[in-house]
Order: structure tokens, then sequence, then C-alpha cells
């Protein structure tokens, strides 16, 4: 068995064991879901995610795991998810340390392991492009580039962590920019599920909007100070090498 086949048998499996833990999680959860807008469905919830303890933290965890090796899966629906059962700052603070700890493997397995690695995992012509970018083969800009695609909403993240490994950047700096530079987009769903357990849908909806414009407010302002354009050249970049 070739090492190709060994990698997409690995993927395949890692995908149904996802969508085994997504369906449990709903079917677990949904007798209780369906009446959030009630104080008392409130309470409920409250004590099915208390009872299902370390099992629970342990759950979610595994499809941070899927969700991030897998590229594929949006990782939205689970920084939600994290927010609902464990409140706004209690899913943010899982959200990111788990993709510290995630981040830090595959960027060092990258590292051990090589390209071939990655493009396994990845569609290798998608990452020949990134990889292949002046941009990207800058180390000067490299960091900033990464602060920039990390913040912003919808750019391939999970994507990136793989080229990353790839890339003339240091491990300890990249680990930090990836976890922290994440923050404003995690904590968006996060908040988004702990009020959307309140039965709250408009408000949701409005910490989603609020995010969107304060990030595309701050990379406006970047690229107006920034006199070398790598604001405006990195979105170009990842935008035209994601056809």
């Amino acid at each position: 068995m070739s090492r190709k086949t060994k990698i997409k048998i690995f993927r395949i499996l890692l995908l149904i064991i996802a969508i085994a833990i997504i369906i449990g999680v709903i079917a677990y959860l949904i007798p209780v879901m369906k009446n959030l807008s009630t104080i008392e469905g409130q309470e409920a919830f409250k004590n099915k995610v208390n009872d299902s303890g370390f099992i629970g933290l342990l759950m979610l965890f595994g499809l941070q795991v899927a969700q991030i090796f897998l590229i594929i899966l949006p990782g939205e629906p689970i920084e939600i998810l994290a927010g609902m059962c464990y409140g706004g700052w209690g899913g943010l603070l899982f959200i990111t340390v788990s993709v510290a700890i995630i981040t830090t493997v595959i960027f060092f397995l990258v590292r051990k392991l090589g390209r071939r690695f990655v493009y396994d995992i990845c569609d290798e012509k998608r990452v020949k492009k990134i990889e292949n970018s002046k941009l990207f083969k800058n180390p000067k800009k490299i960091e900033w580039i990464m602060i920039i695609l990390f913040m912003i909403p919808g750019t391939p993240k999970d994507l990136l962590v793989y080229i990353a490994g790839l890339l003339p950047i240091k491990p300890l700096r990249f680990i930090l920019i990836s976890t922290f530079a994440r923050l404003p987009s995690v904590a968006s769903s996060t908040f988004a599920g702990h009020i959307l357990m309140r039965g709250d849908w408009k408000s949701s909806l409005i910490i989603y909007a609020i995010t969107f414009l304060l990030v595309g407010i701050v990379v406006c302002i970047i690229n107006k100070f920034d006199k070398s354009k790598v604001t405006e050249e990195a979105l170009k970049s990842i935008q035209n090498d994601m056809k």
C-alpha cells in the first residue's frame, strides 16, 4: 500500500470519526436545544453539558482535531458549539488552547516529514502555488502576511498551518501568530454561540457583523499606512493562489 493511499485512508477514517462525533453530540444535546429560548431550557442545556464532564471536552477536542487535520470541515460550527457549552470566554479559552496544541503538532510534523507529507494531506497544486509565490518566499514579510491572513475571516487558516512548516518562519513565532491572530474570528463565534444558547439569534448575527466590520476597518487602516503594500499583496496572493 502506497504512502498516499495510507494518507487517504487515514483522512477518510478521521472524517468518519468526526461525523460520528457530530451526530453523537447532536443526538445528546438536541432534546434540550429545542427549548433554548426558555430559562428552563437553558438550565437543562447547562446541566446536560456539565454532566458530560471530561468526555464532553474530549469530544469537542476531537472535533477540533478533525477540523484542522481534514481542512475541509469549517471551524465556525465547532467554535459556536464551544460557546454554547462553555460560555463566550470559556469557549474562547478552549478553542485557543486546542488550536495551539494542534497547530504545534502539525507544524513539527511538516518540519519532520517534509513537503511530501503536506502534498499528501492537501491539494498539491494549491500548496505549490502558494509556496512558490514571491510574497511567501520573502522572510522579512512572511510573519506580517501570516498575521493578516489569520486575522481575516474566511481565509484558509488550516491550509496555512500546513504550508507554514515549509516557509522560512520560526516555530514559536508562527505558533503564537496562528493562535492569537485568530482571536477576533474565534471570539465572534464563541460569544455568538453563548448568546445563541439563550435563543437570541439576532444578537448572534450582530456579533458576526461587528467582527467583520472591525476586521475590515483594521485591514483598511493597515493597508493605508503600509507603504510597501504588504496587506494588499497578501490578499491578492492568497485569492489568486487559491483559485
